[in-house]
């Protein structure tokens, strides 16, 4: 994988603002969270705390990945929609374009996960030691050699969906770490996370947060 570190310095898209929520669309290519190294410095929420000082992580995105991400502007939030992760109460629909003809309509991973430690922070299945990761899927269209899919995690492993794509023989186009050959030609990684809901922490109304795909 390319080392040089370039994130694209789009201005920050905000979906929803609200006195507890802070939801943005997260572009590929950014990290989350800061990696190790002043190279790797620029991230997702340092410039989420530049313009919301009170911004607090809940979740993350895989920096290739693009899409829906939540914040939130009081600890009471924090804690309100971490719990709800944990205890898989948020719904979480992300759109793909896969390499190859699936061939059928529906479907569900059930692989579990851990990561592979000599190869971090690749991830692989493994049936003693993996933790429980399933994925439903449905085909949405066809495409020239790829699927374009829509994949509901219903557990939020690392590299999850990444994983349970090239599993199935079918990876992710443009993945840097789980796809090789003619998979590998795409702009990016096609993966984006569209939409997201989840009960808001002040009332616990639902809320859905959706950003389409830019692919």
């Amino acid at each position: 994988m390319n080392d040089t570190y370039t994130p694209p310095q789009d201005p920050l898209d905000v979906l929803h603002l609200d006195h507890h929520l802070l939801v943005v669309n997260k572009p590929s290519g950014l990290l989350s969270v800061p990696g190790k190294g002043e190279h790797l410095a620029d991230c997702l929420i340092a410039r989420v705390q530049a313009a919301f000082p009170d911004a607090l992580l809940i979740h993350r995105l895989d920096r290739d990945t693009s899409g829906v991400m939540v914040f939130a502007l009081t600890p009471h939030a924090q804690r309100h929609i971490g719990l709800q992760f944990e205890k898989r109460q948020t719904k979480k629909t992300y759109v793909a374009r896969v390499f190859g003809r699936i061939t059928e309509k529906t479907g569900t991973v059930d692989l579990p996960l851990i990561v592979d430690w000599p190869n971090r922070p690749l991830q692989h299945v493994n049936f003693e030691t993996g933790k429980e990761a399933i994925t439903d899927w449905r085909v949405v269209k066809y495409e020239e050699n790829a699927t374009r899919v829509r994949l509901f995690p219903k557990t939020g492993r690392s590299h999850q969906l990444r994983v349970h794509m090239r599993e199935i023989g079918h990876p992710i186009l443009g993945d840097p770490f789980y796809a090789t050959g003619a998979a590998l030609n795409a702009p990016r990684l096609m993966l984006h996370a569209e939409e997201l809901r989840l009960r808001h922490p002040e009332g616990g109304a639902g809320q859905r947060f959706r950003a389409p795909a830019p692919f």
